[in-house]
């Protein structure tokens, strides 16, 4: 017993593990300075915190659960994951507030199915993908995966959220090319993108529409589509090198940063704490996903390999996208920033991801694979 606990040790990645509590309390500064000019600052705090508690119990339950059982459960999770987003299609809201119906009400508890959605179809994808793998780059087959990864983001996109749905395509575009998929159809497949996009566009709502041509133009409309954009770049800006001292942002304090505490976070960091909050902040993220791929390399089974890949293009996506929206490299999506911007379902999936890359590295085991 005491060898086996002495190798579990070994294996278990606490770079990992201490990176994600240090984003946690880097996070949970950020997020109490954005919202100090709030009317009851408290809660914001007060439920972050408690949506990070229980996430990381789950990441205790996760460790000791071997990974290999996500995997034998696969159909059951994702068949909720339908259900979960049907049900959104059918009693969701927040059409009127965000423009996607997108959140589930249970009496006065509410959360964003797409969130678990985005785990369950990592795990199902993975264990899918694993289970054809010998005969992933025949047509039927790659059809048959392909339908069975795409059916939900279908159903995301009714919603309509266009920007959970990008989400989506890249985690689900990287797992297909860890798992081996042949270049000839990438390219059909970015053919495919390539001439849809008329038909993308001409489906877009005008707000959407805005967005694009804000980001082409940032200065055609400073007041109205164009403000969120504008005003972020301000706060960025004026940070400078060392920023204006923690809770000491102008933009911030005096509200100018439209959703300071979930979509554009990181203009309030970089504004109060400079490049080198923001520099700082970026070399955690590097750290994490770093770690991530290690854990995916060291894998010696496909299934456990492809989660991994599938949460690390995840979170890749989700701050490439959000802070590059927010310097303007990238147009305006509601994209938040993994383990910064406040929300309970997102801080508690993120948490959940953790846990299970943390579990994959630990129960790592079976036959090595080959691309």
């Amino acid at each position: 017993m005491f060898n086996l606990r002495k190798k579990a040790f070994k294996k278990f990645d606490f770079i990992l593990l201490f990176t994600i509590i240090a984003l946690c309390i880097f996070g949970f500064t950020i997020l109490k300075s954005a919202t100090l000019s709030y009317s009851n600052p408290n809660q914001y705090l007060k439920s972050q915190v408690v949506a990070t508690l229980l996430g990381f119990v789950a990441i205790i339950i996760l460790i000791l659960l071997d990974h290999q059982f996500l995997g034998k459960m696969y159909l059951p999770i994702y068949m909720v994951c339908i259900v979960l987003l049907i049900a959104v299609l059918v009693a969701g809201t927040g059409d009127d507030q965000w423009g996607a119906k997108s959140w589930l009400y249970i009496g006065s508890f509410g959360f964003q199915p797409s969130e678990f959605v985005k785990i369950g179809l990592i795990i199902s994808l993975a264990k899918f993908t694993d289970i054809n793998k010998e005969s992933l780059n025949e047509p039927f087959t790659l059809l048959k995966v392909l339908g069975f990864a795409f059916f939900p983001v279908l159903l995301i996109l009714m919603q309509p959220d266009a920007g959970t749905a990008m989400v989506f395509i890249f985690f689900i575009a990287g797992m297909l090319f860890v798992a081996g998929v042949k270049w000839k159809y990438i390219g059909h497949a970015l053919l495919v993108g390539l001439l849809s996009l008329p038909v993308i566009w001409m489906n877009l709502d005008t707000y959407q529409k805005n967005r694009i041509f804000d980001f082409l133009d940032p200065e055609r409309d400073p007041l109205g589509s164009g403000y969120q954009g504008l005003q972020a770049k301000i706060a960025v800006g004026s940070g400078k090198l060392f920023g204006r001292g923690l809770f000491n942002g102008t933009q911030n304090q005096y509200n100018y940063i439209p959703e300071k505490h979930t979509d554009f976070i990181f203009a309030v960091l970089v504004e109060e704490l400079g490049f080198v909050g923001g520099a700082t902040l970026i070399l955690l993220y590097y750290i994490m996903i770093r770690r991530i791929i290690r854990t995916s390399k060291n894998c010696t089974d496909l299934f456990g390999s492809l989660m991994c890949i599938g949460f690390a293009a995840m979170f890749l996506f989700h701050i490439f996208e959000n802070i590059g929206m927010t310097i303007g490299l990238m147009p305006i999506t509601g994209i938040p920033l993994p383990f910064f911007s406040h929300g309970g379902t997102f801080q508690l999936t993120n948490l959940i991801c953790i846990g299970i890359i943390l579990s994959v590295g630990l129960h790592r085991e079976g036959l090595s694979f080959e691309k």
